[in-house]
């Protein structure tokens, strides 16, 4: 492929042999000065900080002080696997994490990816790659695994979204059809450019497609991170993976854990969600049946409507056997649509490949938006992943603004004459492309909903506590799409959480709401503790948290802890342990992180936030903030009234009920935060206490001198 390349820096290195799981150094690349040089990993990282989200934490801390902002220079991105990660035995092995300070919380933010860059990354050499400066143009950072050389190059290509730009490097850097499959590119659109929803988009060569794939690493504005340090790719080329890359301390363990989850797979997958053939999209008809899946901006939990982009994928995806993001996923969730034809947008009438459409994605860009129509769903996922924009920030920051649009709080003369009422399809098609394309209302839209608030309680004199209610972020980024309203561990799974309102630290409607698992305040903050610590595990590890719990054990359900899987607790203690060499327990995965965990907690006090005032949630998440919401559930929302408060709501104006609701609804989660910050170590003021700290082994001078100034405060 004939395209213009100029090396502006290069580092050759000896390529180490992978020991037990690891590579032993970092790789770290400044785009200011086109320094590239490698960093040691120390027993005492990998004992403690583990890898993957854990090293992202470490670097990142010793990169930035309490005054960085995320497009300062100093800001860095890394991005790390695991020692787990990249083994092929197990199935959701191949994720990285990318950790950064982000542009929508001001804090850190971590984000996990499938795809082949982390794995490939490791084997060519490198636990992790930490970047940090800003480049003076578009570069592309090429590690080539092969021949143990890293470069800084200038790749002249004209289009920067990274459907186009994937293919096009995958196909130079590989330099032949058979070594596609040997590339991994991570690259981010013009949306990314223009907007604080960007994402990074991981690629992987499908084989029996012949197509470049695209997975996301899409919380937090990653993606805008790596465009502002004008990256316009990773790329990473190695050609020498086997069975063993990982050179694990004891093969014949992992071997035999694997045997026993892909049998598992095998057997059961078909009698339980179906992953294998629907996806994460399995569950949009399970949230709709259980009044879950937000419609109209979170205000209902279903909608008659709902079942027209709900139901009928598994028509739409084409199957080829597994569809796994990296080698060895049974499971295979990475569902496709092929061939679909554009309507809108710079690629109209075009036929591409659509990543997806993932649950996320369906309830986001669908029924929150009361849009009905599938097509619209992969119209959008195809936009927002090519111009590297959340799915899930564009659908709950669309959704703040159509109501907003319907309340009158903006209109026609504000968004430019985009007519963005509930189920207008086309306005918010050309909102997403206004967005990626920094134009026209699209450029307040991609502040996201934090910042939107406040303009528009500023500029257009908006209620701004109405407008709290409503706009559904906690700590800057936009929730996930879960209606918690009758969840009280979920909504303190999203507020609580370190990131903000994401659903990967804690899915606890289920147990919370439908199975009543967790009735007590105390059954709540165990749950608010342990499932957190599991799934942050996962991420220091480079595993998906789909194995764990999507499929399960034929006799699960008579376990002690049937939530917990625990056979499968048993398969990762095993994994571990098989490629590290060191023995571990149940509870020392916990153990290691809580110390992440807790860690990053303190890293959000010294960016300025990780106090209570910052776990707070917007009301609409605890209960019904308009009359409308009460009376589509009135007499729920009566009930509760009689059962918990002994209040009498006959004879009592909806206005009336929706004020005693409340007071009972906020004191509850007010009530939780006092008991999850007990269970965790921290004051009530949500600080990890020293104790806390000494115990978990990070209590590092640094660490300490950030804690002890807000323990005084």
């Amino acid at each position: 492929m004939s395209i213009p390349r100029k090396v502006i820096a290069t580092f050759n290195y000896e390529i180490p042999a992978i020991d037990k799981g690891y590579a032993n150094q970092t790789l770290y690349v400044n785009l200011a000065d086109h320094t590239i040089n490698s960093k040691p990993v120390t027993d005492q990282m990998k004992d403690i900080f583990i890898g993957g989200r854990g090293f992202g934490l470490y670097y990142l801390w010793r990169a930035v002080t309490g005054d960085t902002k995320w497009n300062d220079p100093e800001n860095e991105i890394i991005i790390s696997s695991g020692p787990i990660g990249g083994i092929t035995q197990y199935p959701g092995a191949g994720k990285s994490l990318v950790v950064t300070l982000s542009p929508t919380t001001g804090s850190v933010i971590d984000s996990n990816v499938g795809g082949y860059f982390g794995p490939y990354l490791k084997f060519s050499g490198w636990d992790a790659i930490e970047i940090q400066g800003k480049a003076a143009k578009d570069v592309v950072i090429y590690i080539d695994g092969d021949t143990g050389t890293v470069s800084i190059e200038e790749v002249t290509l004209e289009d920067v979204n990274s459907h186009m730009l994937a293919d096009q490097l995958t196909e130079l850097y590989a330099g032949s059809d058979n070594n596609k499959k040997n590339v991994s590119v991570v690259s981010a659109g013009i949306g990314a450019d223009n907007s604080l929803w960007g994402v990074l988009n991981f690629s992987f060569y499908d084989l029996r497609r012949k197509s470049v794939r695209l997975k996301q690493a899409g919380r937090g504005g990653t993606g805008t991170v790596f465009r502002n340090k004008k990256i316009r790719a990773l790329v990473v080329k190695y050609s020498g993976l086997k069975g063993y890359s990982n050179n694990p301390a004891d093969k014949e363990r992992i071997c035999q854990t694997g045997i026993k989850m892909h049998r598992e797979i095998a057997t059961l997958d078909d009698k339980q969600n179906k992953m294998r053939r629907k996806g994460t999209a399995h569950l949009a008809p399970i949230m709709r049946e259980y009044d879950l899946i937000p419609t109209l901006n979170f205000k209902f939990g279903s909608h008659p409507e709902a079942y027209k982009v709900t139901d009928g994928w598994i028509d739409r995806f084409t199957h080829t056997g597994t569809d796994g993001c990296w080698y060895g996923c049974t499971l295979g969730c990475a569902k496709v649509v092929e061939k679909y034809e554009l309507k809108t947008g710079p690629y109209k009438g075009r036929k591409v490949l659509v990543d997806g459409p993932e649950y996320e994605t369906i309830a986001g860009l669908g029924t929150n938006l009361g849009i009905f129509d599938d097509d619209y769903v992969l119209e959008g996922n195809f936009y927002c992943d090519t111009y590297g924009i959340d799915t899930i920030s564009f659908g709950t920051g669309t959704a703040f603004i159509m109501e907003c649009y319907e309340k009158g709080i903006i209109n026609k003369d504000i968004t430019g004459g985009l007519e963005l009422n509930f189920g207008n399809a086309e306005a918010a098609m050309e909102l997403l492309h206004q967005i990626a394309r920094g134009e026209g209302f699209g450029k307040i839209a991609g502040l996201g909903i934090r910042r939107m608030k406040r303009l528009f309680a500023a500029k257009y004199q908006a209620d701004p506590e109405f407008l709290q209610d409503i706009g559904m972020e906690v700590k800057g980024l936009e929730y996930s799409e879960y209606v918690t309203k009758e969840s009280l561990a979920q909504q303190g799974g999203y507020g609580l959480g370190n990131k903000g309102a994401h659903h990967d630290e804690a899915w606890l409607i289920f147990m919370d709401m439908v199975l009543n698992q967790i009735p007590t305040f105390e059954d709540k903050a165990e749950a608010l503790h342990y499932f957190p610590m599991l799934r942050t595990w996962f991420g220091l590890n480079g595993l998906c948290k789909l194995p764990w719990n999507d499929i399960v054990p034929a006799d699960n359900a008579d376990t002690e802890e049937p939530e917990k899987v625990p056979e499968h607790i048993e398969n990762y203690v095993d994994l571990f342990s098989g490629v590290t060499g060191r023995e571990i327990t149940k509870d020392g995965l916990k153990s290691q992180s809580e110390a992440i965990y807790n860690f990053q907690r303190v890293f959000n006090l010294k960016m300025g936030y990780g106090t209570r005032e910052h776990d707070a949630v917007p009301y609409r998440s605890v209960g019904p903030v308009t009359v409308e919401e009460y009376e589509s559930r009135a007499d729920r929302y009566d009930q509760q009234l009689k059962d918990n408060m002994g209040f009498d709501p006959a004879g009592k104006t909806t206005a009336e009920k929706i004020k005693a609701l409340r007071q009972y609804k906020e004191e509850q989660y007010e009530k939780l935060a006092d008991a999850v910050y007990k269970r965790r170590g921290w004051t009530m003021n949500g600080i990890p206490t020293l104790e806390t700290l000494k115990r978990l082994r990070i209590d590092f001078p640094d660490v300490i001198e950030v804690v002890k100034e807000h323990l005084s405060a």
